[in-house]
């Protein structure tokens, strides 16, 4: 039987600012969470009212990937649960990328010289959506950030390695070993 593979990502409500600082993201209030699930195939939108079908579905993966869920996503979601998140098969392929580099990359810097596509939109105009009560714009967003994220980690898995841009412009190459 083939591994559940979890892609995820999520939203906030507010940013760090208006939580009182980055020691404070799980206040910061999930708007919308995005997962693809290899077992089913297709794409899961949660709202915050719907946080626990999340959990649990996080939970019945055998592998969670993503970009920065341990600092942040995870964290955002201990807003909702004593369950200590860090504890499920995880793969974040920024800690794993900047283990290998030293330094943090961006999503985009990755989808950009990967397969020459950028990101919709970004977290704050994410969180100016939620304000405006625009939901279907984040969940759309969202799930084209979990799109993204899906293909670079099947791309790093078939090749061994990711294109990136660093802060210069140029596209320079990083193996990877997932």
């Amino acid at each position: 039987m083939a591994k559940n593979i979890v892609y995820f990502d999520l939203e906030t409500q507010k940013s760090a600012d208006e939580v009182g600082g980055w020691d404070k993201i799980n206040r910061m209030g999930m708007s919308v969470g995005v997962t693809y699930s290899t077992a089913r195939g297709d794409y899961c939108i949660y709202g915050e009212k719907q946080v626990n079908d999340l959990l649990s579905e996080l939970q019945r993966a055998d592998l969670v990937v993503g970009f920065n869920i341990l600092r942040f996503d995870y964290e955002v979601l201990h807003g909702y649960t004593p369950y200590d998140l860090t504890q499920l098969p995880t793969l974040d392929m920024l800690v794993e990328l900047q283990n290998t580099l030293n330094h943090r990359l961006s999503l985009d810097s990755i989808a950009t010289a990967t397969f020459g596509v950028e990101k919709t939109a970004e977290g704050l105009q994410a969180i100016e959506w939620f304000k405006q009560g625009k939901l279907a714009e984040i969940a759309e967003y969202c799930c084209y950030d979990v799109k993204i994220t899906k293909l670079v980690h099947e791309h790093g898995v078939n090749h061994r390695q990711l294109h990136y841009m660093n802060r210069f412009g140029k596209k320079l190459t990083v193996p990877v070993k997932w």
